[in-house]
């Protein structure tokens, strides 16, 4: 059934930060044909998180209004390394590297995204094959000074920071990528504001017609200050099991319940705004409003029925305090099996992925957030037989558990 450009508006605008601009996007949807809607993919790490799924899941909604999903997979980009962000240069990832993140990801890209209405792209299939008078000519569309603007570059110019002429060339890049495929819209987070209005401007420079840049919020991660990011740690995976997922959604700050329930959820906003004004008048416990936002999320992701017997498990668990009925069981890495047989602790749990790193994990174990089989191990030098550790029950923090096997 179609549905009226205004109405789709209407519900697009939920959650973005920006729309540039909210009157060609209408003029668009009014022409009635699909429009080609772009979103770069970076593929330098190997799984989706949920700050990632905000902009596919608005993908998403382009393609149940009838659009077309454009994915730019940067297998050329990549190479460069985007500096968005970065106080220094990225590390260069050769294309196997590269090319190994991509086929990781499509299978989780496709958890969310409509693979009919979803057409793939590799950038290097038209950057690639440019010779060096192309990269001259294209250069020319841009100025310096324009490039400069972008504020993590005068940052590293301003204090004395090396500035790679490869990282000014990939704003340049990018933008090409939406000239390559003639996109009507570009999504991207906030961040991405800059790299998708350069885009805009290149497609004016060659006689087409600007894209719609349609920014999204970043959401913050598990630490509840930074934005979430699998170099920090601080995030939940779409693939993760869901009563890890539910344990790490009910571990969020408080004030971060809105914030996911708009970009992380389809509740919708006036059942959101009622839920909020319940928390915070304290005719709700947040506690409450929590396990309802974690069991939107492992539904989403899961099921209706995962998310039921997350909540169960997680009420059992940490209302009870008993053990969970269930934990994944996580083999004991070979490489950490020391010669005597013996496995350091800190090591296994990073391992295993329960710790960003061996610190970290060190960290845990001395504040007395690691036990084995419900005892709590504080020294952060232990090392125990691999045959002792088979069977059981590692907790890590709060809602990480693992039966090691």
């Amino acid at each position: 059934m179609r549905v009226e450009p205004q109405e789709q508006l209407k519900a697009l605008r939920r959650g973005a930060e920006d729309i540039i601009t909210e009157a060609e996007l209408l003029a668009k949807l009014e022409r009635g044909t699909p429009l080609r809607v772009k979103l770069g993919i970076d593929p330098t790490a190997p799984d989706v998180h949920l700050g990632w799924a905000v902009v596919l899941r608005k993908l998403r909604q382009f393609q149940d209004f009838g659009h077309i999903a454009c994915l730019i997979v940067g297998d050329f980009t990549a190479m460069i390394g985007d500096p968005t962000g970065r106080s220094k240069t990225r590390r260069q990832l050769s294309r196997d590297e590269v090319m190994g993140y991509v086929e990781r990801l499509k299978p989780q890209l496709f958890r969310i995204l409509d693979p009919e209405r979803t057409q793939v792209y590799y950038n290097a299939d038209w950057l690639g094959k440019m010779t060096f008078a192309d990269v001259i000519q294209l250069a020319s569309k841009y100025t310096v000074a324009r490039i400069l603007e972008r504020e993590d570059f005068a940052n590293r110019l301003a204090n004395n920071l090396p500035l790679g002429m490869h990282e000014i060339l990939y704003p340049l890049c990018q933008g090409y990528d939406s000239v390559a495929i003639h996109a009507d819209v570009e999504l991207g987070g906030s961040d991405q504001r800059f790299n998708n209005l350069v885009g805009r401007d290149l497609q004016r420079e060659y006689g087409q017609e600007p894209q719609v840049v349609f920014l999204m919020p970043l959401l913050i991660g598990l630490d509840g200050k930074e934005k979430m990011s699998q170099s920090l740690g601080n995030y939940i995976g779409i693939n993760e099991p869901p009563d890890q997922m539910f344990g790490k959604v009910m571990s969020l700050p408080d004030a971060l319940m809105k914030h996911y329930f708009v970009l992380c959820t389809e509740v919708p906003l006036e059942e959101i705004e009622a839920l909020e004004r319940d928390w915070q008048s304290g005719r709700m416990n947040p506690r409450d409003a929590k396990r309802r936002l974690a069991r939107e999320i492992v539904a989403m992701y899961h099921s209706r029925e995962a998310a039921e017997h997350a909540d169960e498990n997680f009420m059992r668990v940490f209302s009870q305090r008993q053990a969970p009925a269930e934990a994944p069981e996580v083999a004991i890495p070979a490489h950490l099996i020391r010669e005597d047989g013996t496995v350091p602790l800190a090591a296994l749990i990073a391992g295993i992925g329960y710790a960003p790193s061996n610190s970290e994990a060190r960290r845990l174990i001395q504040g007395g957030g690691v036990e084995l089989d419900g005892e709590r191990v504080s020294d952060p030098t232990t090392a125990l037989p691999a045959d002792a550790l088979r069977g059981k029950l590692l907790r890590v923090g709060k809602h990480k558990f693992a039966r090691l096997v």
